[in-house]
């Protein structure tokens, strides 16, 4: 497990569960950098070490998701030991995370959407929603207290979804992009995976123009999608902010 803890008692007020070590990165990094711009303490939580990926080694993907964190400016991060390629929802899954979830007791969490391609993705949906559920039971005992997040939603970028809300990421959109691309071991030129992964030198237009679709959606340059499973409350219907015509 590897970990880059700020204090001796970490806390977060946002913290995003995702499978892998570049996750995060390329689905709600902008969210996170506008987190830290707000002054809310953000965290990641990577469930695997990228044992398994066709690129790099767990000792590369440890080192840059270190740099990646920096440019984020995430003040926590660890990386579980669930195997590459083959997470289970199971109890000894759910409690890992329980334990991370007590130790920084976000008030949201963001875990990725409930449908993808790689399977890891989906059932860590599944899996850190129940790791939430159960946080909040008293009756699991950890060592720690109890605690449940307020708000989970999901960062939906890769699905075909229509988002429940999207995040302005324009004031960071190259900074973003500079923390994906602390992946050298994944993202560089390399024969490796040359049939599977996009040209590095087309990484920057493509990431660049889903977030450019995203911001367009709700009246912005770049934004980041998510979905909420919950319906949303508005007080003052004059204050709604994306135009309608």
């Amino acid at each position: 497990m590897t970990a880059t803890p700020t204090d001796n008692s970490p806390s977060a007020d946002v913290l995003a569960i995702a499978a892998h070590r570049d996750d995060v990165e390329q689905t709600c990094g902008g969210t996170l950098l506008r987190m830290a711009g707000r002054g809310l303490r953000t965290a990641i939580l990577d469930l695997t070490q990228g044992e398994a990926g066709t690129r790099g080694s767990a000792p590369d993907r440890a080192r840059e998701a270190d740099e990646a964190a920096r440019l984020l400016g995430v003040g926590w991060r660890q990386a579980l030991d669930l195997p590459d390629g083959a997470i289970a929802n199971t109890l000894e899954n759910r409690i890992k995370i329980v334990r991370v979830l007590r130790e920084l007791r976000p008030r949201v969490v963001i875990l990725p959407y409930w449908q993808a391609r790689h399977p890891d993705h989906a059932i860590v949906a599944s899996l850190g929603y129940e790791a939430c559920f159960l946080s909040g039971l008293a009756k699991i005992e950890t060592g720690a207290n109890p605690h449940r997040p307020f708000k989970i939603v999901y960062a939906s970028l890769y699905a075909d979804v229509r988002p429940s809300f999207i995040v302005d990421i324009t004031p960071f959109i190259e900074q973003r992009h500079a923390a994906l691309m602390a992946y050298r071991s994944q993202y560089a030129n390399q024969a490796a995976g040359g049939g599977l992964f996009v040209p590095e030198e087309e990484i920057r237009e493509r990431t660049f123009a889903e977030a450019r679709h995203y911001g367009l959606l709700a009246g912005v340059r770049y934004g980041e999608p998510f979905v909420q499973k919950e319906v949303g409350l508005v007080d003052d219907l004059t204050l709604l902010p994306v135009q309608s015509i």
